[in-house]
């Protein structure tokens, strides 16, 4: 079974359900994925693309309660509404970029959705950064310097532009040699495409 490629931006609220089962999917099933960050925001941007506005209150709504009824359903709790949307995404990401180069992206992803949907804490905020770092073992100073370093801005914009060339235009995403599938609830799709490409 190949690995899948799994492409999220933090901030992106149903990217919380795909982050909080991946771990229990891989021991269940034994696929592994490549955990992938990149700016979903500035490709929607380019689309002209608001998917949740306030001045569609009832669309805003029905999100929360969908992602509600999901996360019950998959057996995990979930508090919302949660702070949305971020006043700190970027910064949020390029540290997920970091984590990414450095090998703790994924402790890093789940334990700061963990404190944003569960704790309330804004992913991206002090508060969250900070708690989120401590439990995840690393040193604030250090990877705040290196997150603001031009040297992630330039592999947080690379990943962004991978990620619009694949095809990617939401998170999260999956893509299981080339083939795209998009949202929460395509991720049992892109595993068995995983299991049809193996066999294949």
């Amino acid at each position: 079974m190949k690995e899948i490629e799994f492409w999220f931006s933090i901030g992106s609220t149903y990217t919380f359900l795909s982050v909080t089962r991946l771990a229990e999917i891989t021991k269940k099933t034994g696929v592994s994925f490549s955990w992938q960050p990149f700016s979903v925001r500035r490709i929607m941007m380019e689309m002209d693309n608001v998917p949740f506005p306030p001045s569609k209150q009832a669309k805003v709504d029905y999100m929360w309660r969908d992602i509600e009824r999901r996360a019950l359903g998959y057996g995990f709790p979930v508090n919302v509404p949660a702070p949305y949307p971020l006043n700190k995404f970027d910064l949020a990401n390029r540290v997920a970029v970091l984590a990414k180069q450095e090998g703790w992206c994924e402790e890093y992803v789940k334990v700061t959705y963990r404190r944003w949907f569960i704790d309330g804490h804004e992913a991206g905020s002090d508060v969250n950064l900070t708690q989120t770092l401590i439990e995840v073992g690393q040193d604030k100073s250090r990877v705040l310097e290196f997150a603001d370093s031009p040297h992630i801005e330039a592999a947080y914009l690379n990943q962004t532009k991978n990620a619009k060339s694949a095809g990617i235009f939401g998170s999260p995403s999956f893509i299981v040699e080339g083939e795209l599938f998009w949202g929460d609830d395509r991720l049992e799709d892109a595993i068995a495409w995983s299991s049809k490409e193996a066999l294949g």
